[in-house]
């Protein structure tokens, strides 16, 4: 495996890249969801290049990018494990320089629901994924569906600026409890864990009740929240694959969303139908 932490140092070890090169972005801390992502890159491709590049511009004022979990040894060992051809660790001067362009998220998909709470998210992290995109030039990249807004506007940007490149929509990896994996899950105490575990039931009720032929959104969000209870919820949304909230489910069509904060550490989850 060849380690680049510098721009010239990955344009000289992707001179040696062979065929389809596939991609996964990471910001480290890796668990067996990133490795689900590196496992199918290597299916699809003949080189496999992950990035670790804990992004400041995705993290607004007051959230945790000092205290965000950095395991460069042990990600550089799994890496290696997983047969990925090419890592690249750059560090933030690599990537940005001064009063430079930037992208910024559509104005109303990357307002709403992440967006809405963690306001210029999107921004930075549609930006740095480009940024990244047009250094390592991958015919496929891969994202897992856990930040499923993300992947949707990373979808967009990359068809919007006609890149050629495909987003490839990588299931979302759990552990056996159901707790979906998250770098973040590091915060989180062994109490709290089982706290956790209200996002991921709270899908499993509303799988239920999808199955006994309820398909009234409202009905699903309620059922969510009694589940999530005494969570601090951020939202519950039921959308279409545009993001679009929507009153009837429609199996195909639909997405359940849930954010909600355990003790102090904001936590993610969704199922798609």
């Amino acid at each position: 495996m060849i380690i680049a932490r510098g721009i010239g140092e990955l344009k000289n070890a992707l001179r040696s890249a062979g065929g389809s090169v596939g991609f996964a972005p990471t910001m480290g801390a890796l668990h067996a969801g990133h490795l689900s992502l590196v496992e199918r890159a290597k299916k699809e491709n003949e080189f496999v290049v992950v990035s670790i590049f804990v992004n400041p511009a995705q993290f607004s004022a007051g959230e945790d990018f000092e205290k965000y979990p950095r395991k460069e040894e042990a990600d550089i060992a799994l890496c290696r494990a997983a047969l990925v051809d090419l890592l690249f660790i750059p560090k933030t001067e690599e990537i940005y320089g001064e009063d430079e362009p930037a992208i910024r998220a559509p104005s109303i998909g990357g307002a709403i629901y992440e967006g809405k709470i963690r306001p210029l998210h999107f921004d930075g992290a549609l930006t740095v994924v480009m940024k990244l995109f047009n250094l390592i030039k991958p015919q496929r990249a891969y994202f897992g569906k856990k930040d499923a807004q993300q992947l949707w506007l990373i979808t967009k940007m990359a068809k919007s600026f006609f890149t050629d490149i495909e987003i490839i929509p990588c299931e979302t990896t759990r552990e056996i409890s159901g707790l979906a994996l998250s770098s973040r899950n590091a915060y989180l105490s062994e109490s709290e864990k089982n706290e956790a575990l209200k996002l991921s039931s709270s899908l499993l009720e509303a799988s239920k009740l999808i199955k006994k032929n309820e398909t009234r959104s409202l009905a699903i969000v309620q059922a969510i929240g009694e589940v999530l209870k005494p969570l601090t919820i951020d939202y519950i949304a039921i959308v279409d694959r545009d993001f679009k909230p929507i009153d009837t489910i429609k199996k195909g069509e639909t997405i359940i969303l849930i954010a909600a904060r355990v003790g102090a550490t904001r936590l993610i989850d969704n199922m798609w139908i």
